[in-house]
C-alpha cells in the first residue's frame, strides 16, 4: 500500500465514521467530516498533509501524490 492511497482510505473511515456518529450520536460530528475535506482541499493545493507525515513515518512506500 502506498502512502497516497492510505491517505485516501484513511480520509474515507473518517468521512464514513463522521457521517454515522451524526446519524446516531450528534449532528457536530459532521465538523469532522468537514475537517477532513478542508484538509484534502489543503493538501491538493500546497502537496503538504499530516497523515502523509505520519503514514510516511510508519514506512510506506511513496505514491505520485505524497513524495
Amino acid at each position: 500500500m502506498s502512502i497516497d492511497s492510505a491517505v485516501l482510505s484513511f480520509a474515507g473511515t473518517m468521512v464514513l465514521a463522521s457521517a454515522l456518529l451524526a446519524w446516531l450520536a450528534s449532528p457536530w460530528w459532521l465538523l469532522l467530516a468537514a475537517f477532513v475535506g478542508l484538509d484534502l482541499l489543503q493538501s491538493g493545493i500546497t502537496g503538504f498533509c499530516p497523515a502523509a507525515l505520519v503514514f510516511k513515518r510508519l514506512g510506506l512506500r511513496p505514491g505520485a501524490a505524497f513524495r
